[in-house]
């Protein structure tokens, strides 16, 4: 018994000897890390309040932009200039860009560099005899007869008529655009032209008849063409709403009267029994609409020289939309009279 007791009382000795020691090692530590923390900052702070500033001399021979300088390359220019935003503010804004047609613009596109046989034509020819013949002769003193306002205000005593809009004019005829005086700033021209393909054959003989009609709009007027999805089902019609049915091209500028040349001097003539485009045509804002059938389209020389590349049941149809400067619609049929376009029937101004 006296020996297990001795020996769990050198045990019990040995382990506290170990557990303080121990402790002596972490505090003396802690203690040398501390004191030398305190060198450190108060190295620090005698290193940082020593440090005295600059002179005046070495101030004024400071140059910031002397490594800039010192490049073997300089950076582009745009780097430190204002990126004007996408959208236009309106003229008083301080940042508004300038027009695309500047050179300045960033949507400046250079060209044309050659003008058509009908731009030539119109520049010419064309736009000096359309103010001849719309000329108004009005000598010094003449004044106009004062017309009536556009909108009749309602009469009577009824409270029915207070704080009600204004009626439209009589006969029940619809409110035109104003028609101002034709002189050398605003006379009409083809702004653009809208080629558009309607295929209702593709609920009934699938996709393969919108490729076939992109593929010939897109041969006969170089531009890439744009499909459209249709809004609304119609199950009388097998019409799936989100469903691929027409494609459309835009063209403009030499695309444009390329493609115009094109129709009125080597499509139209070979039109069998062809009157023309009817004169009740228009949508009273100078825009002008016509279309051609499948027939008509293969005479195009784009695809007549590769006919065998379209299944001929599958050449689509077209309609073509020339959206004018002018005002009124008769302002538009004369522009496209003069320019070579064919019009029969009742003239409706």
């Amino acid at each position: 018994m006296k020996s297990a007791m001795h020996i769990q009382r050198s045990l019990r000795q040995i382990r506290d000897t170990s557990i303080c020691n121990t402790c002596r090692r972490e505090l003396r530590r802690a203690a040398s890390s501390q004191a030398a923390a305190t060198e450190v900052s108060e190295d620090l702070e005698s290193s940082s309040f020593a440090v005295p500033p600059p002179s005046e001399q070495d101030a004024a021979r400071f140059d910031p932009l002397k490594p800039s300088r010192t490049r073997p390359y300089q950076l582009p220019s745009s780097r430190y200039q204002y990126r004007s935003p996408r959208f236009d503010r309106g003229p008083l804004a301080p940042h508004r860009p300038p027009p695309p047609t500047d050179p300045a613009s960033r949507q400046f596109v250079p060209g044309p560099f050659s003008q058509s046989r009908l731009e030539t034509t119109y520049h010419n020819t064309i736009a000096p005899d359309f103010m001849t013949m719309t000329y108004q002769h009005r000598p010094p003193g003449f004044r106009p007869i004062e017309k009536g306002p556009r909108l009749r205000s309602w009469e009577g005593d009824n409270p029915y008529f207070a704080n009600r809009q204004l009626r439209g004019p009589r006969g029940g005829d619809v409110l035109r655009l104003l028609r101002k005086p034709i002189t050398f700033r605003n006379v009409p021209m083809v702004e653009r032209l809208t080629v558009h393909s309607y295929c209702k054959d593709v609920v009934y003989q699938g996709s393969g008849v919108l490729h076939v009609a992109g593929m010939a709009l897109q041969e006969i007027t170089g531009q890439r063409v744009q499909t459209h999805l249709s809004k609304h089902p119609e199950s009388g019609w097998g019409l799936v709403k989100g469903k691929s049915i027409a494609c459309t091209a835009n063209l403009k500028g030499e695309d444009m009267y390329h493609f115009l040349d094109k129709l009125i001097n080597v499509v139209m003539p070979r039109i069998k029994d062809w009157r023309g485009v009817r004169a009740t045509t228009g949508d009273n804002s100078g825009n002008i609409s016509f279309g051609f059938e499948p027939d008509v389209v293969s005479t195009f020389p784009e695809i007549e020289n590769n006919y065998d590349a379209y299944p001929p049941k599958m050449i689509p149809g077209l309609h073509v939309t020339v959206h004018t400067t002018a005002r009124a619609d008769k302002d538009a049929r004369l522009l496209l009279e003069a320019l070579g376009v064919p019009f029969y029937g009742k003239i409706v101004d």
